[in-house]
């Protein structure tokens, strides 16, 4: 190990499973890099809802990932493992994990490491890796939305939804979304949508018909499930492709696939966190190719809701849990840096 580097390293354990208050600060082994794998000091963790589910215990970390909650970080490169030649030691890099992110130190496969957008903070750059990922992986290669075309994004003031919004509108497709109150709209509004809908006073099929004149979407992002999964057939376009990332309503339904024959759809769908580095290398790639220069001239940028100090990641799990944020929460794991909202 760098002579620099700790022995042991202050990490948020998930206790047991249950509420925010089973998160709680404890020392671990700083861990060491494996071969292609590299070292980073963690300055900012990014919180997302499968940390939520994790604690709960109903989304165990995959074999071998560990059991530290936290998807993504931006930091400092610490150390490399045997033959990583692309990275040194003190670039600075966002990178998405498969666990391990809430600690000062984690460990990350090199090909999932992408550096900090020119211009943009370490704070920023950690809102940036599970939400463009997942968006990429899904929006583009999966369900490939093309310009000119409509996406519906539910939960479209979320951190998976202000990025589709900005990222589709940005690359030239007409974004819709669904929201759960009146204070969200214009946030979405700002960021590229056309139309937001609250689903809590409006129906989005019916929304969705009238100012489509009947035709319907050609992408819906959906992380809703349940009773959604109807209405969703009943609002995509011929050719249409529902896209599914999580299942906030449940994953079990019953319906009418008629739609998806008299309208030749596609249902599909994906997870990111256990998918072999194989398959997240490509992703980096792309998003460092097409995404990262749209970061760098400010025509996109993450948008961070709260960030809160590392030992207070029960409290940033209660604001995720509570749906009252619009974009990310981060954990401030560096104290040399104060938790405070990046400069628009």
């Amino acid at each position: 190990m760098h002579p620099q580097i700790p022995d042991l390293m202050t990490a948020i354990e998930i206790t047991e499973p249950g509420g925010p208050d089973r998160l709680a600060p404890k020392q671990r082994p700083v861990p060491q890099p494996a071969a292609g794998e590299v070292l980073i000091k963690v300055a900012t963790a990014g919180v997302n809802r499968p940390d939520c589910l994790q604690r709960q215990g109903s989304y165990p970390p995959p074999p071998g990932a560990s059991d530290i909650p936290g998807l993504e970080v931006a930091g400092t490169i610490a150390a490399l493992g045997e033959g990583v030649n692309n990275w040194r030691i003190g670039d600075e890099v966002c990178a998405l994990l498969t666990g391990g992110g809430y600690a000062e130190y984690c460990t990350a496969p090199a090909p999932q490491c992408l550096p900090v957008p020119t211009g943009l903070t370490l704070q920023q750059a950690a809102a940036l890796p599970e939400t463009f990922f997942t968006v990429w992986s899904n929006v583009f290669d999966r369900a490939r939305l093309q310009p000119g075309e409509i996406l519906l994004v539910h939960g479209g003031a979320s951190g998976i939804g202000t990025t589709a919004i900005q990222l589709a509108s940005a690359l030239g497709s007409r974004v819709f979304a669904t929201v759960g109150g009146i204070e969200k709209i214009q946030a979405c509004l700002d960021l590229g949508a056309e139309h937001v809908i609250n689903y809590r006073e409006q129906d989005f099929v019916q929304t969705v018909k009238e100012v489509t004149r009947n035709r319907g979407v050609d992408v819906i992002l959906d992380m809703v499930g349940g009773d959604y999964m109807q209405r969703n057939l009943s609002a995509l376009a011929v050719e249409g492709r529902l896209v599914f990332i999580a299942f906030l309503r449940g994953a079990k339904v019953e319906l009418s696939l008629a739609p998806v024959m008299m309208k030749r759809l596609t249902i599909t769908g994906s997870t990111l966190r256990a998918r072999p580095i194989e398959d997240k290398a490509p992703i980096a790639a792309a998003l460092q190719k097409k995404v990262w220069p749209l970061l760098a001239s400010g025509a996109i940028r993450p948008i961070i809701d709260r960030i809160f100090p590392f030992t207070e990641a029960a409290a940033a799990h209660a604001l995720m849990e509570s749906n009252r944020h619009v974009g990310k929460i981060l954990l401030q794991v560096d104290g040399s840096l104060a938790p405070s909202l990046p400069s628009p």
